[in-house]
């Protein structure tokens, strides 16, 4: 690991190495009997898929995301959804009351509670809520990051819920700015959705900046549990060591695998291409609406919108049986809802209660 990313790894961490287990070595023989498995596999398991422990990376679907994000098997690291890997960067760099996280709310939740179950202080800098809606004050995250000695800036590019994209090139200052002193870590779970290029294009030039990504939302795999963080290799490793021994089941793994093959890919293409094509008519036809506030610009697939009554907008919706996300216990949202883009049925659906709603008022 360069010297300047290793000076970000908490000093009793930076030659550890974590728990060796049996899948842990490339051995290979015709008996296993390293593991202490059981030598039959389960009734309900009958093509015996899941008797082995699995491999704690699966190669297959290293590859597979890899060639998906453009980048290499080795700046890869595979976990448990976006939410493992979180946990991992907070554990890995931060000495508990000592090394702080910014993050920029209102965004998502885990950031915040990643750092508050390491005991790392957490620095907030507000979004901004402008004429082109939420934007991220890139100066003042600056200012916390140096001021509040923090190893970790979370940026949610698409910003959940808000929408809005961080722009590449005051990524690229921050990370340069906060060179050897804290990484970068952009959260692209919604990128499929977004026009802006992905911040892996700048890890070339800097290398404290880290990509998480998700197969959960375009890719329609959020029960497979399939996340994946890109970084410098070297800081993968020592990740890898932090990381329980088997955290992809084989069959999430085999599912993931088979969601990525070209024919899952150019479907996925479609229905994304669907998505943003709705996003835009479902966010017209909201900002038109009697008792709608305002929608706000998104390059997600959600709209965050402000209602006078938002209360009675999610209880109506509830009550046709149309689930949203009440976002009024988040700073600055207290009279805003997060709408996901559904089908075009699904909308036009929103649509039609938001209206009776009115109608009946």
């Amino acid at each position: 690991m360069s010297d300047d990313l290793l000076s970000l790894v908490r000093e009793d961490l930076r030659g550890f190495g974590g728990y060796s287990s049996a899948r842990s070595h490339a051995l290979d023989g015709e008996i296993w009997l390293n593991a202490n498995e059981s030598p039959w596999a389960n009734p309900a398991d009958p093509g015996s898929s899941c008797r082995r422990y699995p491999d704690p990376q699966p190669a297959a679907l290293v590859q597979a995301l890899a060639r998906l994000y453009g980048c290499e098997a080795s700046q890869v690291l595979v976990g448990r959804g976006s939410d493992e890997a979180i946990d991992l960067l907070v554990r890995a760099l931060c000495v508990p009351q000592r090394d702080a996280v910014v993050a920029t709310p209102p965004v998502f939740g885990m950031y915040a509670v990643s750092a508050r179950l390491q005991n790392a202080p957490l620095r907030e800098v507000p979004l901004v809520d402008g004429p082109d809606g939420f934007i991220v004050d890139l100066e003042a995250v600056a200012a916390a990051a140096e001021q509040g000695n923090a190893k970790l800036v979370f940026l949610c590019s698409p910003s959940n819920p808000t929408g809005g994209d961080v722009p590449l090139e005051g990524i690229a200052a921050l990370a340069g700015r906060l060179a050897g002193r804290a990484l970068v870590v952009v959260d692209e779970a919604y990128g499929e959705f977004s026009d802006q290029p992905s911040a892996t294009t700048l890890m070339g030039g800097h290398r404290n900046i880290a990509v998480l990504r998700t197969l959960s939302k375009a890719h329609a795999l959020a029960a497979a549990r399939i996340g994946t963080l890109i970084a410098d290799p070297s800081l993968i490793r020592v990740l890898r060591a932090c990381q329980a021994p088997y955290p992809i089941p084989t069959p999430c793994a085999e599912l993931a695998v088979a969601g990525l093959s070209p024919e899952a890919l150019a479907r996925t293409a479609e229905r994304v291409a669907v998505v943003r094509s709705e996003r835009t008519r479902l966010a017209a036809a909201l900002a038109s609406a009697p008792g709608v506030r305002r929608v706000y610009p998104s390059s997600g697939n959600y709209l965050l919108v402000r209602f006078d009554d938002a209360q009675a907008a999610f209880d109506g919706l509830l009550a046709a049986g149309v689930v949203v996300r009440d976002q009024r216990a988040a700073p600055q949202l207290g009279d805003a809802l997060r709408i996901t883009v559904g089908t075009p049925e699904q909308n036009q659906r929103v649509l039609a209660i938001l209206a009776a709603l009115e109608a009946a008022a």
